[in-house]
């Protein structure tokens, strides 16, 4: 603790460039992730699929993933563009202390006097901060959502539902936002400098709270699950879960198609209680047994001790965090240089120090994906171990012409941006040759497409 003060003292340093410093750290990350995008954006140009996949992919899926994928970075480009400016401005105009004084206004003015103070005063610069943003990010928003992903298919949403999914949101910050954000505060004030030790016993508590209430009040609101019928994909889970005495507790299907074609399914819980969520797309485009070589390559994760060990890192990267905020919060010289000159809020604090924080951040995104993809890899042998090497290749194969997901990329790309190996790696570890018989890209034509995520299968 001596250390992280004598830290802190010595980075307090009056007419230090901070704001300098963080601008050219997020014009530096904005310019290697548009270097990393442009060097996609060739492979994204290619004419032929990858040897892997050209007795499993015909040429018109394999032309219509790459439009895809080269609008995708098209618009990527324009909105992480859009986003860079945001940022500049609110730095450039000084919009955070102007907002901090804004909304101190307010508090004085309409908030009873026995309520006022700092912890007031920052839930409403935070929700006031936050549907600022929220605001400014709808032109993206609705183009990706009405426009890019309309255009080739994977948008079931409404713009009615698309709005209410907005104020959902907005309601749920303001419910479970402002109890976090004053226990937050409250911690800071009331335990001096050792406040980080706290604060990450509080998030501890808090995440178990959330895998607790999410499922039973949260995704309702958004949602809706139901038990899985009596079948052979229920008697084939149910057997797989016997099997690796995995503690299933219940088994339900999720309206995903409610708003796109995105399939998957996941499973969430205590250690001693755990339920298994599968979309309804998942079970209308595979076959039973695919299902099942899903859901053993998920529960391979849970076998393998990934989800512990995911935790366990997590926990640890709180913590290191909140221990390095704790050098950063007395950092007069940081609030000076952007305008907090006689208050100097701990919101405000964390804010610039989260800014401050952006190169160690890449550091751990690059490392953290590494890793994935390991676990990836690991939860994919563990399948294959139990017999599911066909079930879930083929899988693999029919969710990446649904998605018309990305079929190769760039190494120096993938290795920043993936948390899971591009197809051809995933079906050369699984030892999945094919049978060289071509998808039938007519077939696929009458299928509604799978909305690809940051995180599949």
């Amino acid at each position: 603790m001596d250390l992280l003060q004598r830290l802190g003292r010595f980075l307090d340093r009056p007419g230090f460039p901070w704001k300098k410093l963080i601008v050219g750290f997020s014009l530096a990350e904005y310019l290697f992730e548009s270097f990393l995008s442009a060097r996609q954006y060739r492979v994204l140009q290619e004419k032929k699929p990858p040897k892997a996949l050209e007795g499993e992919v015909s040429q018109e899926v394999f032309d219509k993933s790459q439009a895809y994928g080269r609008a995708k970075a098209k618009f990527g480009f324009v909105a992480n563009l859009y986003s860079q400016i945001q940022n500049y401005g609110i730095i450039y105009y000084d919009l955070l202390p102007k907002l901090w004084g804004l909304t101190g206004v307010w508090l004085t003015r309409y908030v009873p006097a026995q309520y006022q103070g700092e912890i007031v005063h920052t839930l409403i610069f935070f929700f006031t901060y936050n549907i600022i943003t929220t605001v400014l990010s709808i032109p993206t928003s609705y183009y990706s959502t009405f426009v890019l992903e309309e255009k080739y298919g994977f948008n079931k949403s409404t713009v009615k539902l698309w709005v209410m999914d907005m104020i959902k949101g907005q309601a749920l910050m303001v419910v479970f936002g402002a109890p976090l954000l004053s226990g937050f505060l409250a911690i800071v004030q009331k335990t001096g400098n050792s406040f980080f030790y706290y604060l990450w016993l509080f998030s501890v508590v808090v995440s178990l709270f959330a895998i607790t209430i999410y499922p039973i009040f949260i995704l309702p609101l958004f949602n809706k699950l139901s038990p899985l019928e009596q079948g052979p994909l229920k008697t084939g889970v149910e057997n797989l879960a016997k099997r690796l005495k995995f503690p299933l507790n219940s088994l339900y299907v999720i309206d995903g198609s409610k708003r796109s074609a995105h399939s998957n399914a996941y499973f969430y819980g205590l250690p001693w209680k755990k339920h298994i969520v599968i979309y309804d797309t998942l079970i209308e485009k595979s076959e039973t047994e695919e299902v099942v070589g899903v859901l053993a390559h998920e529960l391979g994760h849970w076998s393998l001790g990934h989800t512990t060990k995911l935790l366990g890192i997590s926990q640890f990267h709180t913590f290191y965090i909140f221990a390095l905020f704790s050098v950063f919060i007395n950092n007069r010289s940081l609030y000076q240089s952007f305008g907090f000159h006689k208050e100097f809020p701990i919101i405000i604090g964390f804010i610039l120090f989260s800014d401050a924080l952006a190169p160690m951040d890449t550091v751990v995104k690059l490392l953290m994906n590494i890793l994935s993809r390991k676990f990836e890899f690991q939860a994919d042998e563990f399948a294959v171990k139990l017999g599911y090497s066909k079930d879930l290749a083929s899988s693999l194969i029919k969710l990446q012409i649904q998605n018309l997901s990305t079929m190769n990329a760039d190494w120096m790309y993938a290795s920043y941006h993936f948390s899971h190996p591009i197809l051809p790696e995933r079906l050369g570890a699984l030892g999945y040759y094919g049978d060289e018989k071509k998808a039938d890209a007519k077939k696929m034509d009458g299928e509604k497409p799978v909305k690809a995520s940051d995180r599949e299968l």
